[in-house]
């Protein structure tokens, strides 16, 4: 089974996306050589799961923030 993939990670920039095995970025266990794959949230903002179909169940209250409940409460 699958890992479930976060929509905000805390720390996206010390994990390699690119399979489920969510590898440190220093220590890479694909094994091919190449970089680390990107959140999207890095590459396309916060709210990158809300255009395209990424496959992912999102949960009903991230989907309520994203329907736009307005600014955040501080």
């Amino acid at each position: 089974m699958a890992k479930k993939f976060p929509l905000h990670p805390k720390h996206p920039e010390r994990i390699c996306w690119g399979c489920d095995k969510y590898c440190p970025a220093d220590s890479l266990g694909c094994g091919n050589g190449s970089g680390r794959t990107m959140h999207p949230a890095e590459m396309l903002g916060d709210d990158w799961y809300l255009y395209g179909d990424w496959g992912l169940e999102i949960p009903a209250q991230e989907a309520g923030k994203a329907a736009g409940e307005g600014g955040e409460a501080g």
